[in-house]
């Protein structure tokens, strides 16, 4: 019964959960417009772990997001995260965030197109079907009146970037999921479960967040 820690702080909620057997025990979070994630991370970790009766050593991995998002807040997670894992000596575990933010709806059909503000009108953005199977890759892009005219099914809009696409993208394919803005680390439990069990892990020395710098560095 693998015990794993889950680190979210890819964008402006801090968000930890503590998981067994893929499924959520505990999960402590906070979505504040100043970034908290430094002052909260490891409260918010020491919390849980008291509410869960669980000790750092019976941890069995940790998990963290790994972007795209906002660099600080990734740079503070993985920061964390890598530092669990060295010192307890358990597997790292990375997860992406735009599939944790897919995986806060339940769609029949159509697609999942979750989106992480970037700067004004760009967003950090991916497209997943009703399966949560990634069926277009990550990246910036710049949303205007053309964009997914070749796309015939229901989108579903989902993130704290879709908020300023309201009145650009008004076909009645777009679906916006208002109430849903952050990836949480609840929906990490089941991912880096699988993960787990499929011994998906990434090199702690190595391990980078996906920042998407070199579409940043070009726009």
């Amino acid at each position: 019964m693998p015990i794993i820690l889950n680190i979210e702080t890819a964008t402006k909620n801090c968000s930890v959960a503590i998981a067994k057997d893929g499924k959520t025990i505990v999960c402590k979070e906070l979505a504040t417009e100043n970034f908290s994630h430094a002052e909260k991370l490891h409260v918010f970790i020491e919390q849980i772990l008291a509410e869960s009766n669980v000790q750092f050593s019976e941890l069995n991995a940790v998990a963290v997001s790994q972007g795209p998002g906002s660099y600080t807040g990734l740079r503070i997670g993985v920061s964390s995260a890598k530092g669990f894992s060295y010192a307890l000596n358990i597997p790292l575990i990375a997860v992406d965030t735009l599939q944790l933010l897919a995986k806060q709806i339940s769609i029949a059909n159509g697609i999942i197109l979750p989106m992480i503000d970037a700067r004004r009108m760009e967003v950090f953005s991916a497209m997943y079907d009703s399966n949560y199977n990634q069926i277009r890759a990550t990246q910036a892009e710049i949303i205007d009146e053309s964009s997914y005219k070749e796309i015939s099914e229901t989108i579903h809009l989902v993130g704290d970037g879709i908020g300023k696409f309201t009145n650009t993208l008004t076909d009645e394919k777009f679906v916006f999921h208002n109430e849903v803005l952050y990836p949480s680390a609840n929906e990490m439990s089941a991912l880096s479960f699988e993960k787990f069990q499929n011994s998906d892990f990434v090199d702690v020395a190595y391990f980078e967040p996906f920042y998407l710098k070199d579409f940043l560095l070009v726009k």
